[in-house]
């Protein structure tokens, strides 16, 4: 039975998630919502793609931190251990609820990003070094071939692989839960997989702003 406490933060972690930082940014100091253009994502690879690295590395930073701060809301529940399976399976649940508000915000009508960069926070709250080596996966990928969907698909879908075979972890829904990430990420991403056999996948480019509509990754 979860009890109102839990329910309490499981709903401050969704409101968390739903800060739509990059429909914020654009409307506030660009004008125009983020949306409307490219993919129509409210994400922070459409902001990078249509507004420039200016506004879209605060929206991926936020982003981050929304996730982090999401899942860390953990240590309000004092009955339960760090690294124990309550403690992880809380982390998930708030982490996967902030992912959900980014996705479907209320600030936002419900139309918001596909929830990488919260992910990301996500991951860093709950195991920072894992994590760490998406990141380095992530920057590798995207300076080499300058996909940002590619970039997101091959940092998540490494994150489990290090976690069983990296770094041990024996805990099984933080495990299924890695496979299950990488999974839907592939899912998410079926029409940037598409474009990426087509050879017509769009690039990013973080050295100047974007001012065409570009597809989204």
């Amino acid at each position: 039975m979860i009890s109102v406490y839990t329910l309490s933060l499981l709903l401050a972690a969704y409101i968390l998630g739903s800060i739509p930082t990059a429909v914020w940014v654009g409307q506030i100091f660009y004008g125009i919502d983020i949306r409307e253009h490219g993919s129509g994502n409210a994400g922070a690879s459409n902001t990078f793609r249509i507004l420039g690295k200016k506004a879209g590395i605060p929206v991926m930073l936020i982003d981050i931190i929304k996730g982090f701060c999401a899942t860390n809301l953990v240590y309000f529940v004092q009955i339960y251990q760090p690294n124990t399976v309550p403690y992880v399976n809380l982390q998930i649940a708030l982490g996967v609820v902030a992912v959900v508000g980014h996705i479907f915000p209320v600030f936002a009508g419900f139309r918001g990003g596909k929830g990488i960069a919260t992910l990301l926070g996500m991951a860093f709250a709950i195991h920072t070094e894992a994590a760490l080596l998406c990141v380095v996966i992530f920057i590798t990928v995207l300076v080499i071939t300058r996909f940002v969907s590619l970039s997101s698909m091959l940092a998540c879908f490494a994150f489990p692989f290090m976690i069983v075979f990296l770094f041990d972890v024996t805990i099984k829904s933080l495990v299924l839960f890695g496979v299950t990430i990488a999974v839907l990420v592939m899912i998410t991403h079926q029409k940037n997989i598409e474009r990426l056999f087509k050879g017509v996948e769009s690039k990013a480019n973080l050295f100047k702003k974007k001012t065409e509509e570009e597809d989204e990754s």
